[in-house]
């Protein structure tokens, strides 16, 4: 299945029919019993500037998209293309270069960082590593500069990891990923072990760095209403798969896929007195050891008919940009329940 395009121009990342299935080992000899489906066949791409949101429910396979990009593992299927240029089959030599343009932004500000450096260190090791300074005294000034473009204070470079708080943290964090001067950071659900109002300081500090620096993003995370606030087109995934892509308003807006629908309705309304009827899918998440026939979701799908069943729906266009894999969109419009669908837009109107 090729990507869903809309740009004009070379996206910055492509992401073609991606696939990571893990072997499951057991019995005497340890052989593979089965496989766990973590990414079945995943495609997408992330223009430059741009910022995508990759959503879905815990185990859906969002991170392990993103650890596939930045090819912590290697994949079983597709291929990830950067700039026009296929880097998952690299080696490890050829593959030093990406590293400096993609960057990652972990989940947990306390575990991401080494307690046993400072951040003086922290910072000076990927501008190193990468030949970013010619001399002790450049190094100096770039560690000083990316404390200044995370509003932190210059002489905390000196401090160790454990005397800052969370929201600090994660700004170091994100420091460290600036320092290599990537082209696109994966802010793997980056703030979701923070505060509320902590979560607002950095989101608003990487949308101010998205536009001083002109970096793509792609935003791994489960919180719909920062997805709302902060990105411009949104990737639902479910069990391993992709079943809906939109700008992000169209998503919000008038969602094309069952799933999005139900996703949607959980968001909370920001006007009081205000109510959405809430949609409670029934039945757990299949096991993506064995997952469903036909659509994945047909088995909490409040609409699903036999077709269904039986066939896997593709991702295809339903209008301008938006993508969704539905078997409800062959319906005649007077018989597809999603066709006057309503989102649960968090934005001001």
């Amino acid at each position: 299945m090729n990507a869903p395009m809309t740009a004009r121009t070379r996206p910055l990342l492509e992401v073609r029919d991606l696939k990571k299935h893990f072997a499951i080992r057991g019995g005497f000899l340890g052989g593979v019993t089965g496989h766990v489906y973590a990414v079945d066949g995943v495609s997408f791409h992330i223009d430059r500037g741009e910022t995508l949101a990759l959503v879905g429910e815990s185990g859906c396979g969002k991170s392990t998209v993103g650890k596939a990009i930045l090819k912590l593992f290697e994949i079983t299927a597709g291929e990830v293309v950067l700039d026009g240029r296929r880097i998952d089959n690299l080696s490890a030599g050829r593959l030093r270069p990406m590293r400096r343009r993609v960057q990652v932004v972990f989940q947990d500000p306390f575990s991401s960082l080494n307690p046993r450096m400072r951040v003086r260190d922290i910072l000076a090791e990927p501008i190193r590593n990468f030949g970013l300074a010619k001399s002790r005294a450049e190094l100096e000034e770039r560690v000083a500069s990316l404390m200044d473009k995370v509003r932190l204070p210059r002489d905390a470079v000196d401090r160790w990891p454990h005397e800052f708080s969370g929201g600090q943290r994660q700004r170091i964090g994100i420091a460290r990923a600036l320092a290599a001067e990537p082209e696109l950071i994966i802010c793997d659900e980056a703030v979701s072990a923070l505060d509320v109002s902590v979560k607002a300081q950095i989101i608003n500090l990487l949308q101010d760095l998205q536009q001083e620096l002109g970096l793509a993003l792609l935003f791994i995370s489960h919180d719909l209403a920062i997805v709302e606030h902060m990105t411009h087109r949104v990737a639902v995934m479910y069990l391993g798969k992709i079943v809906e892509v939109a700008p992000k308003r169209e998503l919000f807006a008038a969602p094309k896929h069952p799933y999005t629908e139900a996703l949607l309705s959980a968001v909370p309304v920001p006007m009081p007195g205000a109510q959405r009827e809430r949609i409670i899918l029934k039945g757990d998440v299949p096991s993506p050891i064995n997952p469903p026939k036909g659509c994945r979701f047909h088995t909490r799908c409040p609409y699903a008919f036999d077709r269904c069943r039986a066939e896997e729906p593709p991702l295809r266009q339903t209008e301008a940009g938006h993508w969704a894999a539905c078997h409800l969109h062959d319906l005649p419009a007077g018989e597809n329940p999603l066709a006057g669908a309503k989102g649960a837009s968090v934005l001001a109107a």
